[in-house]
């Protein structure tokens, strides 16, 4: 009949078993039973158990089960005695069938288990449950990569409530990198999420977490442009530019966005805020950085004026009279002590110390 087993408690079915049955004992010769739905002879039964003055536990059953109960109760106005006899009918049979039933969740698992397991397992299961049971606990553990397409396919008002669910540190994160236009439309959404009800709260988040699981799991983190731009990072500025080169007549498209996720020495003016340059100069090592400075004369030197006028008077006549001491250095040995403060300002990045400005299109 569909109705869930655990709408009442065991103690309670054998109880009720009897005054249902007695309760609905009815001659029917003239009259044929109505045919009823599944849904709708789980809401006879309940409205039976109501009558009786006993609560069938509804409370139990997920959000959108307790308004669908609720539409049938409301749909069947009345029924007659006979078709009332036929459904406690099958339903008591159901229940004499009945040889166990087991929790429907872990959760319930959990409570039913509780005074038998040690608190280490007891907690991790607990935890278990409650990850599992709440789709937005799934949801709100993925990371931004992941949740970043959904702010470009769902509507404003979903992923509003999705933004109103995350932490502030994530949400933020997540209207950083939309464009300007899409990024005010959702923080003014997020305005109008005062009325809405936590049973759609629950549904949107059921939703977002299919969406999720349906989502492939890539093998690699980054894409493919950001791969091919982190090999190129590392490689000698001539062997870069004559890759590049290549790239362009193969895939104009992948090019262009190889060329943004590069973040060469070159790149520093342009990428760096002026506030983080003081950071990056204590994360590299004295040496490496003269050297860097002096490869930068010669190969970039915006990036070597930039970092200069962007530290104390004091430091910067230091550094640039030691980048000019040294004279010009060899080629590899340049390129090695640039890229070591590229991946200084990496590093930084990566600890949440600095944010790396976007690159110009």
């Amino acid at each position: 009949m569909g109705v869930r087993q655990d709408i009442f408690s065991d103690g309670d079915a054998v109880t009720l078993e009897g005054r249902v049955a007695r309760d609905a004992r009815v001659t029917a010769r003239d009259v044929t039973p109505a045919r009823l739905t599944s849904r709708q002879k789980a809401a006879v039964i309940v409205r039976l158990l109501l009558g009786q003055g006993v609560s069938p536990g509804v409370r139990k059953l997920p959000a959108d089960h307790q308004m669908r109960l609720a539409r049938a109760i409301s749909d069947l106005k009345h029924i007659d005695r006979a078709t009332l006899s036929e459904v406690v009918r099958d339903f008591t049979r159901q229940i004499d069938n009945l040889a166990l039933s087991f929790p429907d969740t872990l959760s319930e698992t959990v409570d039913l288990l509780a005074p038998h397991l040690a608190d280490g397992p007891l907690d991790t299961l607990r935890m278990e449950a409650e990850m599992g049971d709440d789709p937005w606990s799934r949801v709100s553990r993925q990371d931004i990569d992941r949740l970043r397409p959904l702010l470009e396919s769902e509507s404003a008002e979903v992923c509003a409530v999705l933004l109103s669910k995350l932490s502030v540190a994530k949400a933020a994160a997540l209207l950083a990198d939309l464009p300007e236009e899409r990024a005010q439309v959702l923080a003014h959404t997020v305005a109008l999420t005062e009325t809405v009800t936590p049973d759609l709260v629950a549904r949107i988040g059921g939703h977002l977490a299919q969406v999720l699981d349906a989502l492939p799991v890539t093998a690699f983190q980054a894409s493919a442009a950001e791969r091919v731009g982190a090999i190129l990072n590392s490689t000698p500025q001539a062997a870069r530019d004559k890759m590049l080169e290549g790239l362009e007549g193969r895939d104009t498209v992948f090019a262009g966005e190889v060329r943004k996720s590069i973040f060469a020495f070159i790149h520093i003016p342009a990428r760096v805020d002026p506030a983080d340059v003081p950071l990056v100069i204590r994360k590299v090592d004295g040496d490496t950085m003269s050297l860097a400075l002096a490869a930068g004369l010669v190969a970039a030197p915006m990036s070597v004026e930039f970092i200069l006028e962007n530290i104390s008077k004091r430091l910067a006549e230091q550094l640039r009279d030691e980048a000019e001491t040294r004279g010009t250095p060899k080629p590899e040995d340049g390129e090695v002590a640039m890229a070591e403060v590229v991946s200084a300002i990496r590093a930084l990045e990566a600890e949440g110390e600095i944010k790396l400005l976007a690159p110009e299109d």
